[in-house]
């Protein structure tokens, strides 16, 4: 599904250079859940936003679904995220002036779904991540974890084959933190590749491999003894 080749990222001031990614070749497999940790300042979140064509490398080659995608611009960039990838934010990214319902039908208005369709996927999704009976509540009436619910209700009401999740857990306490990691979990199991960047050692255990990220590069890669639901391959 995924694969980078020798993937670079600089930022560049007046006085300074900052490289973010330095030559980091990955492969994510259709059907995979990988970690990506590391220490803060490492690229973590710089690749996560290549990956999610939110952001342009400086160099190297980026191939998601068999599309070469560094070269593209933004229009073209948008055009392939809608549909394909959903994310998942640590601060969570609701829009305050809209209900649980209309936070989560946002992203099939932009794909011009129609209403009925809509209104079937938006309450499979709250259904899916058990928020249904909060549908009318808005952000700030719910709690911490409920709100995260909405956040991954709405990354997968398109169906997306990739999501892509920014310290999933980072702003809840353990056991909500543990319910968003059973539920990315059960969403992979039914066929959605994550990758998701962490702090945590116990959240990354839920992944089939960690990615390890120091400086900018892949310093080592490890496969956990989680088994796979069903057997990945490679898009």
């Amino acid at each position: 599904m995924i694969k980078t080749a020798n993937l670079k990222k600089t930022y560049r001031t007046d006085e300074v250079e900052t490289t973010a990614l330095n030559n980091v070749n990955l492969e994510i497999k259709s059907g995979e859940f990988i970690s990506i940790m590391g220490p803060s300042g490492c690229g973590k979140s710089t690749l996560l936003n290549i990956l999610g064509l939110l952001d342009t490398p400086t160099d190297g080659q980026y191939t998601f679904l068999d599309e070469e995608v560094a070269g593209m611009n933004e229009r073209q960039r948008a055009k392939l995220r809608k549909g394909n990838i959903g994310f998942v934010f640590q601060s969570f990214n609701l829009i305050d002036e809209l209900t649980v319902w209309e936070n989560v039908e946002l992203p099939l208005l932009y794909l011009d779904v129609p209403s009925k369709e809509r209104d079937e996927r938006v309450e499979a999704a709250l259904d899916r991540v058990q928020i249904m009976h909060r549908k009318t509540h808005f952000p700030q009436q719910l709690s911490g974890g409920q709100q995260q619910r909405v956040a991954v209700a709405r990354a997968v009401v398109a169906n997306p084959r990739l999501i892509l999740a920014d310290e999933p857990t980072g702003n809840l306490d353990s056991t909500h933190g543990e319910e968003i990691m059973k539920l990315l979990t059960e969403l992979n199991e039914a066929g959605t590749t994550i990758a998701m960047v962490t702090h945590s050692p116990a959240d990354a255990e839920y992944s089939h491999r960690i990615v390890h990220l120091f400086d900018g590069h892949i310093v080592t890669e490890n496969f956990m003894a989680r088994k796979y639901a069903h057997t990945p391959e490679v898009q």
